[in-house]
């Protein structure tokens, strides 16, 4: 990347557009790293299960009969075929091949298969299922497909250090003992990466989003709550809550301090989560890169247990960052063709109030390059 006066130039057109570049990023990013897949509480019972695409792989997470999760390559150990086709579901007993009725227990281990008790020679861990890392942290399951992980605390933790300067910041928002309150999906036809660079900038703030704005009137400075380690940004004087109207939210966290509260903080966990913190509830983003030009993310609005328990209406903080969100991806849509031209065959370039965009292209450089 190269300086021109006070501007910053970006990554290449074809960093967007080009499938040999995406699958490289799947190979050495979404298959390398630690990858935020299934929502810890979304898998209550034994036998609950989600599939998840990890890169080029199929990933099934499990609740297992000691109430542990695991991760497993979704693939028989037979001939190859897919073991679950739908997304969520819940299995009795067994994971079962739908092909030749090969049969797994919940911890991986091969419990069945036709005229198995004539083959006693076949060793039921070493043609078990392929195990898959995971972690769990903020109530969601993490697993990364390496042979040898990334220090999870290293890459995945740290983030939320790095971002707001104490790792006590994070905890006090006690993430992992939330409810969901509402998820949405949305099917995004941009790039994963155009999605991180337009979350972590707000120079588009005062263009698009007037709902975040009118909340959050420094935002229209175009200075981003990233930009700055341990900033949040405060609310407007008239402002009750982090609501599309502005209107009242519900009580602050329990163990939210005095000094977050009115305040909303936005971390980035790469390659593909975005927390947005605010006194009464939590956001969290999880990307799935399905293509060069298609990325699914999954939003979560998290509150405390009480508030959803007690069937609170939570639309109006929902619709808040429901319409920033649309507002977001349609501009990335917009976007994405834009990779494709000759105008932008050398890349763009990053004004002051962005240049900490560069830092994340830098990144994915040295991710590619390793």
């Amino acid at each position: 990347m190269t300086t021109t006066s006070s501007l910053i130039s970006t990554l290449p057109g074809r960093s967007y557009t080009d499938p040999a570049v995406f699958a490289a990023e799947q190979e050495k990013i979404f298959e390398s790293l630690w990858f935020c897949a299934v929502r810890a509480g979304d898998l209550r019972g034994p036998g609950a299960f989600r599939t998840v695409q990890v890169g080029r792989e199929s990933v099934i997470v499990v609740r297992g009969r000691d109430g542990l999760l695991r991760a497993f390559l979704n693939v028989c150990r037979h001939r190859g075929a897919r073991l679950c086709s739908e997304e969520s579901g819940e299995v009795r007993r067994t994971i079962r091949c739908p092909y030749h009725a090969w049969s797994y227990d919940l911890d991986g281990r091969l419990a069945a298969a036709p005229n198995l008790a004539r083959m006693p020679d076949v060793d039921r861990v070493a043609y078990g299922l392929v195990p898959v890392h995971l972690r769990e942290w903020l109530g969601y399951a993490w697993v990364c497909l390496a042979a040898e992980p990334p220090s999870f605390e290293d890459t995945v933790t740290y983030a939320a250090t790095e971002r707001l300067g104490d790792p006590e910041a994070v905890a006090r928002y006690r993430v992992d003992e939330l409810a969901l309150g509402r998820r949405v999906v949305y099917d995004v036809r941009a790039n994963w990466k155009l999605i991180v660079e337009n979350f972590m900038e707000c120079y588009h703030c005062a263009t698009i989003h007037p709902e975040l704005t009118a909340v959050l009137p420094e935002f229209a400075g175009g200075y981003a709550a990233q930009y700055y380690v341990g900033h949040g940004a405060e609310f407007a004087d008239r402002v009750e809550g982090f609501t599309v109207d502005g209107g009242p939210g519900f009580g602050r966290l329990p163990d939210v301090s005095q000094d977050q509260d009115r305040r909303y903080y936005a971390i980035t966990v790469k390659p593909q989560v975005f927390v947005n913190l605010v006194p009464d509830h939590v956001i969290l983003h999880r990307m799935f890169p399905l293509a060069v030009d298609r990325t699914v993310v999954e939003c979560d609005w998290l509150y405390h247990p009480d508030v959803v328990a007690s069937g609170a209406d939570v639309s109006r903080s929902v619709e808040l960052f429901h319409r920033v969100n649309e507002q977001d991806f349609d501009a990335c849509e917009r976007t994405q063709p834009g990779m494709s031209s000759r105008a932008y065959r050398d890349g763009g370039v990053l004004v002051p109030s962005e240049h900490h965009i560069s830092a994340f292209h830098r990144w994915v450089t040295e991710r590619l390059a390793v």
